[in-house]
């Protein structure tokens, strides 16, 4: 599976950073990134449960192609989500389905920095994607 541009300038930004302050502070750029949500779009049907912080994910659907926005109220995990983001963005509910969450933070070089309880976040995130993109 093909990487986007931006999932590949994400890529190329953490295999340069050296050493988890960099990595950090980059988290931290990509987080800010993220378009914000609505007050409208934080509903409880809208929250991904797992998640130790809150989160909330809305997904719609364009051309066969998945475009998600997400939101939470933790700063370290708004960039994991960002990078979740730039991963999946525009893929199809086929290609969502079999993506390999831990080996894309893995080349990312943050496997480390991902606790239990933030790793069972993110792939709570990315199994409600996949449960989106199979029942729409």
């Amino acid at each position: 599976m093909s990487l986007s541009a931006e999932a590949s300038q994400a890529l190329e930004s953490f295999q340069q950073a050296r050493g988890w302050e960099q990595r950090a502070r980059l988290l931290m750029q990509w987080g800010d990134r993220l378009e914000p949500l609505g007050d409208s779009e934080k509903t409880e049907a809208n929250r991904v449960h797992g998640c130790e912080s809150l989160v909330w994910l809305v997904a719609h659907q364009e051309n066969g192609q998945w475009h998600f926005k997400t939101a939470s109220d933790a700063r370290l995990l708004r960039g994991l989500l960002a990078l979740l983001l730039v991963r999946v963005q525009g893929l199809a509910s086929d290609e969502l389905a079999v993506l390999d969450l831990g080996a894309w933070f893995t080349q990312l070089g943050l496997e480390r920095q991902l606790s239990p309880s933030r790793s069972n976040g993110l792939h709570a995130v990315l199994l409600r994607m996949a449960d989106l993109a199979t029942t729409h």
